[in-house]
Order: structure tokens, then sequence, then C-alpha cells
């Protein structure tokens, strides 16, 4: 059996460090591991390829060669993935579909053969056992219970161009202990955090070890500490002997709940197992908006005290925050500026809500009949699947007023500035620069130090982190070109002229 794993393309204009990445290395960010993972699942036998659509082009030679097309995809890759079925439609080319966008729209996709939903571990194997059998295969393969993460194997890395990343990925655990709103991940995953053994974590990193992958590794959990007491007294402390170990080969980053702040110690253990940052869902630092979404782990707490906090542990914070709450006044614009300037949290991801599909939200928008179009699946590009009760001009004003003051070059180095005034990386492991870093430090001179119109602000920012921080230079360059990424993406980028 020929089987070809097609991972769709993210839009250009989605929010991700892709474009950044690109900038920096002409690498993408991360590979499919949902694919990699049901691909170690398949029989040995089969033959099997990979094709991630952000790294390379789809041969019509591929679709040829395939007996099965697996494809895994998110919302926000609809349109890749509508480009994919036509191209395996004139190929005559069976497709089997799974991960979160067909797990809650499959009924959308009369063309595919058939959904393996849920989570693969529980009815791959089924799919597989009819296939084998030789009986009639069913349309879709769904469950409603919750796979037991000691079955996954490790993911099959072999299958990928190494080179092409940036970043590898890695999954300790599935679901999250808390019920936001907005959030689909309960719904698709359940509250009960599952968790992969320390064992099977090792077994993992020795697996990228020996492909001879050094560097960043995304570990991609809703919630790494959900569970955090095996996290704190099983999995980190097999990390970090691991590291020890090895040297140090990898640097993790991780998602994580704010009240990480809450635990010196797992902080310290997270810095000492290598992991050098984390993204928060802040959502607003509204309380009447946190309570009317329970989002109850933000409630009641000093937001931004316990951002600092993290950041003075050793650990960057990346920031997820939302407008247009029911809850939202015309406040609220000013005061997301205002706490996101005065955190330091240079990697703010800022987007109107919107309400996935199967969510409490959504159920609460079509019981009010205030639903009005399907969610494309990013927060970034200004569009709302919901009537919202603010003036929806007033929100979108307010909205490109959020994005104006703290994106555009000025408040943009004021905020790198405000981080590293408190920031206190750990120095664990060797020094990670190389000649993917010097070529960024060269073509960032070159880009934002020339050619764009906020130049100045790029060189009073080089300069003072030369003076003051210049141990942070290398980070001071990696969040200019981070800048010059998110001003793409907004569409705030500024070019001189050519007289």
């Amino acid at each position: 059996m020929k089987i070809l794993m097609i991972y769709p393309k993210y839009p250009d204009t989605y929010w991700s460090f892709t474009h950044a990445l690109k900038f920096i290395s002409r690498k993408a960010a991360v590979p499919p591991l949902g694919l990699l993972t049901v691909s170690a699942m398949l029989p040995e036998s089969w033959q099997k390829r990979l094709v991630d659509l952000n790294v390379e082009e789809l041969k019509n030679e591929e679709l040829k060669w395939a007996d099965y097309v697996f494809l895994s995809s998110m919302y926000v890759q609809k349109k890749s993935v509508a480009e994919v079925l036509h191209r395996c439609k004139e190929h005559d080319v069976k497709v089997i579909a799974g991960g979160p966008l067909f797990t809650q729209d499959y009924n959308n996709y009369p063309q595919i053969d058939h959904f393996i939903l849920n989570e693969a571990e529980i009815t791959l194997p089924l799919f597989l056992s009819d296939l084998q059998n030789g009986s009639p295969l069913k349309k879709i393969y769904q469950t409603e219970e919750y796979a037991d993460l000691s079955l996954s194997p490790v993911p099959d890395f072999y299958l990928l161009n190494l080179k092409a990343y940036a970043s590898m990925s890695l999954q300790i655990s599935r679901g999250c202990p808390f019920s936001c709103d907005f959030c689909e991940i309960t719904a698709l995953l359940g509250r009960k955090v599952r968790m992969k053994s320390k064992e099977q974590v090792l077994n993992e990193l020795d697996t990228l070890f020996r492909l001879k992958w050094r560097g960043a590794v995304s570990v991609v959990d809703d919630n790494f500490i959900g569970n955090k007491k095996v996290i704190k007294n099983e999995l980190l402390p097999s990390m970090i002997n691991w590291m020890k170990i090895h040297k140090h080969p990898f640097n993790f980053n991780a998602q994580t709940s704010i009240n990480l702040a809450d635990d010196d110690t797992l902080l310290t253990m997270m810095r000492e197992a290598g992991f050098i940052s984390t993204f928060i869902g802040i959502e607003t630092p509204v309380e009447e908006s946190l309570q009317s979404c329970h989002k109850m782990q933000n409630e009641n707490r000093d937001l931004l005290g316990n951002v600092k906090q993290i950041q003075r542990a050793g650990l960057q914070v990346s920031g997820g925050f939302i407008v247009g709450f029911d809850s939202d006044t015309s406040t609220v614009f000013q005061r997301q500026i205002d706490f996101i300037q005065k955190s330091g949290i240079v990697s703010a991801m800022v987007g109107l809500l919107n309400a996935p599909k199967n969510t409490r939200l959504y159920k609460q928008m079509e019981e009010e009949n205030r639903l009005t179009v399907d969610a494309t699946g990013s927060n970034t590009d200004f569009t709302m699947n919901f009537v919202p009760k603010m003036d929806y001009q007033k929100l979108q004003e307010g909205y490109r007023h959020i994005i104006n003051n703290i994106y555009k070059e000025k408040p943009y180095y004021k905020r790198i500035r405000e981080l590293f005034r408190n920031y206190n990386p750990v120095k664990i492991g060797k020094s990670n620069i190389d000649f993917t870093r010097i070529r960024a430090f060269i073509k960032s001179f070159f880009v934002l130090g020339l050619l764009n119109k906020g130049r100045f602000e790029y060189w009073k920012f080089i300069v003072w982190t030369l003076i003051n921080k210049p141990k942070l230079f290398i980070e001071a360059i990696t969040f200019a070109v981070y800048g010059y990424h998110f001003r793409t993406v907004y569409g705030l980028r500024q070019v001189r002229r050519k007289y």
C-alpha cells in the first residue's frame, strides 16, 4: 500500500512565525506532527511519503504514485484543502481525512472517501481492520471516547526534510483542565489531561537526537502544565537529566496557563530543562470580560505582575489577546494597548473574538441568532462570525487602533526595551549563534535599517541594546525581525520609495 500524506498550506496572512522564520532562516515553523504520528500507526510494510505544502509543492507524480492520500487540516487551512481535493479528484486518488477541520465540519466534504475523526489512536485501527479484512469500509470512523496516550507511537520524524524547519514538535499531553467559552480544545480533547509517560517523551527526544536535530522544539500541548503534579515530579526531572547527559541539544517553548507564575519551583525546573518561552492566553485585562467567558484561571489576579514574574524567571512570554466580548466597552482598546506595552510581551497576538463550532460561545450565538458566517480559523484577518454587541464599525476601528499602537516601529521597539529591562535569561548549554543568525543579522540591517521608513527607530533600538543590554543582542535582532513580520501580516509595513 502506498500512502501519500499531505499537509495543507497556511494562508500568508495567518498569524504565525512562519514568515518571520523564513526571513531569518528560510525555513517553516514546525512540521505536521499529527500526520507524522498517524504515519507511525500504519503497517510498517506500507510505503509512506509526506508532502508539507508549507515547505514544498505537490507534484502530479506523487498523486499518481499514491493508493490513498491522508489529509489533516485546521480551519485556517480550508482554502488549501479545497485545492488539494481538486488535485486528488483530477488524479482519481482516494482521500482519507482527519484533524480538527474534518472532525467538526465533515458534512461539508462529501467528496472525501473516508473520515478518521477524533483521536486516531482509537479510530484509525478500526479503519485499518476493515481495510485488512476486505469488508465494506464505513464513510465515517468516529468516537466519543478519549485516547490512552500510552498507545501513541513515536512520530515518523524520519519522513521529514529536517533542514526545511526551524523547529521540531513534541506532544506530551492532550486536554485542558479549564473550559473557556470561546475555546474548542475541551470540545475536541476534553478537560481531563491525558499524558504520555516520561519514557515515551524521552524516547521521542532520543529519536530527534539520533536524527541529528539540534535547536528549537515546540511542545504543542494546549496546556503544558495542565497536570502540574506529574510535570514537576516525573517529567521535568527526567528531562533535566536527559538534557545534561546530552549536553543541552534542544531548547523548548510551550503553551501554559497564567498560573505558571504561582510556582517558582516549576519555573526554575522548566528553565533547567531547557524551556525558554511560553505562550499564555491573557485575553483581556478587563475583569468583567474574563468572568463573562469563564476564563477562571485569569480572574482575580495581577496579570501584569504574573507576566513580569515569569520573565524574571528566564522565560519569554508571548500572549493571546481578544476584543469583542459582549461586556467590552470603548475603553477596552486603550486598556489592551496599555497592558501589552507595560507587560513587555513582544509577540502579542491580538484578534477579534470568534465562536468556533461546538464551543459554548457558538451555542450561545446560535441560540441568540447572532451567527453570520463560518469562522475562518484566523483571528488576525479582521473578521468575526457573529454579530457583536458593540457597534461593528467601532469595534473594527478600535481593533485597528490597537494594532497600530503596538506594532508600529516606535511602540514596538519600546515594548522590547521594556522586556529587556525585566527579562532575566538563564544561560544553559552552548550559545546558539550560527550562520543562520549571522545571515539574519546582516539581512535585518539591510531591510530594517536601510529600506524601511522605520529605520530611525530600528537604529535607536540597536544602539540602546548595545549600550544597555549587549548580552541580549541576538534576541534584539530576532525580535526586530518578528516586528517586520507582524507589520507585514497586519499591513503596516512601510518601505522607502524609490525616486
